[in-house]
């Protein structure tokens, strides 16, 4: 059996070329996913496929940073198929995880994904920092006005009272009165 399976990271994105690429590329069953493909964890779709597919099966993607934006998460994800028996395959690059020259472009592809991730991450706080100092960027406006939290601890309202008062968690009130001393 053929397994395709796309993803994407945001909402303003959809899967609908990845699935008609894998479909075109032969694929029994297509599964998708919106999720970030920095970490492994939370990807349920690529989790059924790991756990379900068998010996001679075959995992197809468009690209390889479909699958992962890591190499660690990369090679763990190569490695529960290869123990399956099931290979890996890429319809937009040159992967095929049952050939010797297939397995090299792999781990390239997977250090060029990581690569990319790890500038975009670079590039955001670059942003962020150059906004800080124009004083633009001041981060999220806070939920709760600190002021009233003092004020009721002032009254001799516990942290327990005040976060039921206030409709937040103590842990949030605990937060406020540290900030405000």
């Amino acid at each position: 059996m053929r397994y395709g399976y796309a993803r994407v990271s945001t909402i303003d994105q959809n899967t609908d070329a990845q699935v008609q690429a894998l479909k075109a590329a032969g694929c029994d069953e297509v599964r998708a996913e919106q999720k970030t493909g920095t970490k492994m964890e939370g990807r349920d779709e690529l989790a059924t496929l790991l756990q379900f597919m068998r010996e001679g099966d075959m995992l197809v993607v468009t690209r390889i940073d479909r699958l992962a934006r890591s190499v660690a998460d990369l090679q763990k994800i190569v490695g529960m198929l290869k123990s399956k028996g099931v290979a890996l395959q890429c319809t937009e690059q040159p992967v095929d995880t049952s050939t010797a020259a297939g397995k090299a472009f792999l781990d390239m592809l997977g250090v060029f994904a990581e690569f990319e991730t790890n500038l975009r991450k670079e590039r955001q706080l670059e942003g962020i920092a150059l906004a800080k100092a124009k004083g633009v960027y001041k981060g999220r406006k806070p939920k709760v006005d600190r002021e009233e939290v003092k004020k009721l601890k002032a009254e001799g309202l516990g942290a327990t009272a005040i976060a039921r008062q206030l409709g937040i968690t103590r842990q949030h009130v605990n937060r406020c009165l540290r900030a405000v001393s």
